[in-house]
């Protein structure tokens, strides 16, 4: 019963780092793709987060007037926060997965 409720604390850890980096889902799709489609998203979020701040941060070192440094950090913590959090999901996932993979058949 503990990996079920890992599993449950990755998926509520996903949906968090999905809301902090500006995704909204209307609808969970978990039961059209399952937890690969959610990881999947979730991971695309992270990346897309990533990619804005860096592109920001690129903006503000040429010298773009309509870009300020406080921006540029709060894109740059968000982006951290979610990386943070993605490696914690992985980490819980691996948990997870030697706990299932120790288990006697």
């Amino acid at each position: 019963m503990s990996s079920v409720s890992s599993i449950e604390s990755v998926l509520v850890q996903m949906r968090q780092l999905a809301a902090a980096a500006g995704v909204q889902d209307s609808k969970p799709v978990v039961a059209q793709g399952g937890f690969a489609v959610e990881l999947q998203k979730a991971l695309q979020s992270v990346s897309g987060a990533e990619m804005n701040a860096r592109r920001m941060q690129q903006d503000f070192i040429l010298g773009n007037k309509d870009v300020h440094l406080s921006d540029v950090m709060i894109e740059l913590q968000k982006a951290n926060i979610g990386f943070q959090s993605a490696v914690q999901v992985r980490n819980k996932l691996v948990q997870a997965y030697q706990t299932i993979a120790s288990m006697p058949i």
